[in-house]
């Protein structure tokens, strides 16, 4: 089918396409497009931050490097899940909640998810600001604003050029990124008993190896947002393993580097001087260089942090009062999203490695739950059959409330609040009987994933199928037209 000009999905170079479908004549892109995105959302130093934990609190270096790589393995496996439901839809993710927790019900996990994107904006633009201000000199406060403004005018523009931009920065990260960590392996000095594998602690491990599950996890709300575009044939094991090993990878290199930088440094480290010191064991002047490429890499990841919030916001907004997902309602929710990070981010205290692991931890038990819920109900329940006007239909068969999916998440939460262990702020007994070790994780994916498949047997999958179908063509000219489908099928 040939594009028309009423199908173009773009405005003057711009992205207008939200939480509305993707028609299939507008669906390109290739697979491996995937694998540089996800490497080098998190191939930036903010997940080097994560990677110190352990160390912070008392765990030697080996044992360290163990479970942040037993935390990305199975952390990342469940992002990348997400991630195959993109070109099945052409959905954005958070939208997608809707079958398992209604149409208004969903405002309960998007609330979370906006408050991740603002939450790690804020966190993203100080470490830029600290970098930019540590080699060209000048305000933090001003490249904070500053990196804002870049990532607002690249997540403006969308999709395609978000996906080239983290091309190009991968193929640099390599170079920029393979020298420093030669260097930091081959110059740098590390503690006695730092490789003791006899030097085990289950608190500082469990710690570490949580707040990494937690950090890949929290991908999870993003996946689908950009692989939305690519034609639905792509098979899902395929899309599963470019946005799995993209993701691990860069994931592992850089939390890799933050326990070493840590293990090196002791308790003078720091992110930004740290890097800086350990660079100029290269030569001198390199440190800078890293901070340079590594404040470019932290817009392109605050760009994606605007993107998905604004998609997230505007399904918000949609559940509670229908909105046309147009160019101007991305350019306002983007820009909402962008002053209120800004605002987050002027206003931090300086504790942020404390801050950011209660975080990263927050993070993690608030979409245990969730993805449990989404993938039992895609993989398992409804095995990816869907019907996808339904979703935008506030009368459809899915429902303003959806109680299956409500209940699982709610049940699931509440029974990983004993498991909690989150430092000072609270230490639940179960946890507190495990030697403030934290194995939440472990108990709310099986019971959210399993209480959502006990409370859906009933649902009739091959109906909801024969929707779908009957449903296609209409849901296509809408696309096209840029419009809803029809509130009510039955009344077609």
């Amino acid at each position: 089918m040939a594009a028309s000009a009423e199908a173009e999905p773009r405005v003057a170079g711009c992205e207008i396409r939200s939480i509305d479908y993707v028609p299939l004549n507008e669906r390109h892109g290739k697979l491996w497009h995937l694998g540089p995105l996800w490497f080098m959302s998190n191939a930036q130093i903010a997940t080097l931050a994560v990677g110190l934990i352990s160390i912070t609190e008392g765990g030697n270096l080996i044992w360290s490097l163990i479970a942040i790589v037993a935390g990305t393995v199975i952390g990342t496996f469940f992002m990348a899940f997400h991630s195959a439901q993109g070109p099945q839809l052409g959905l954005p993710q958070m939208i997608q909640s809707r079958p398992q927790f209604g149409y208004v019900g969903a405002l309960l996990v998007w609330l979370f998810a906006y408050l991740q994107y603002a939450g790690f904006n804020i966190f993203n633009s100080i470490l830029a600001g600290q970098a930019l201000h540590t080699t060209v000199h000048g305000s933090v406060n001003l490249w904070v604003v500053l990196v804002t403004v870049l990532a607002f005018v690249l997540a403006l523009v969308g999709y395609d050029v978000i996906h080239r931009a983290e091309q190009f920065l991968t193929y640099t990260f390599l170079v920029v990124f393979g020298v420093f960590t030669v260097g930091v392996l081959v110059n740098l000095g590390f503690p006695a008993g730092a490789f003791d594998l006899g030097d085990f602690h289950w608190t500082p491990f469990l710690a570490q190896f949580g707040v990494v599950a937690g950090y890949q996890i929290s991908w999870a709300i993003y996946v689908s947002d950009y692989s939305r575009y690519l034609p639905p044939n792509v098979t899902v094991r395929k899309t599963f393993y470019w946005t799995y090993f993209g993701s691990a990878l860069g994931g592992v290199w850089l939390m890799t580097l933050g326990a070493l930088l840590a293990a090196w440094a002791g308790k003078d480290f720091d992110t930004i001087r740290s890097i800086k010191a350990a660079g100029d064991t290269v030569f001198h002047g390199f440190g800078a260089i890293v901070l340079l490429f590594a404040a470019l890499g932290l817009v392109s990841v605050t760009a994606l942090n605007m993107y998905g919030g604004s998609l997230t916001l505007i399904g918000a907004i949609d559940s509670v009062k229908k909105v046309r997902p147009t160019l101007g309602m991305r350019v306002v929710t983007i820009g909402l999203t962008a002053v209120l990070s800004l605002i987050g981010a002027l206003a931090a205290t300086s504790h942020f490695l404390e801050n950011f692991e209660n975080f990263l931890l927050l993070i993690l038990y608030l979409f245990i739950p969730w993805t449990a819920v989404n993938l039992m109900d895609y993989y398992v329940v409804r095995r990816g059959h869907y019907a996808i006007a339904e979703i935008f239909n506030s009368r459809g068969i899915y429902g303003r409330w959806g109680w299956h999916g409500i209940i699982a998440y709610l049940v699931g939460f509440a029974v990983m609040v004993p498991f909690f262990s989150v430092g000072t702020l609270y230490v639940g007994p179960a946890a507190k009987a495990l030697g403030g070790a934290d194995i939440s994780l472990f108990i709310g994916l099986p019971v959210s994933a399993l209480l959502y498949w006990l409370l859906t047997r009933s649902i009739d999958v091959a109906a909801e199928q024969r929707l779908a179908e009957a449903e296609a063509d209409e849901l296509e000219r809408a696309a096209h037209e840029h419009r809803e489908p029809y509130d009510d099928p039955k009344q077609k």
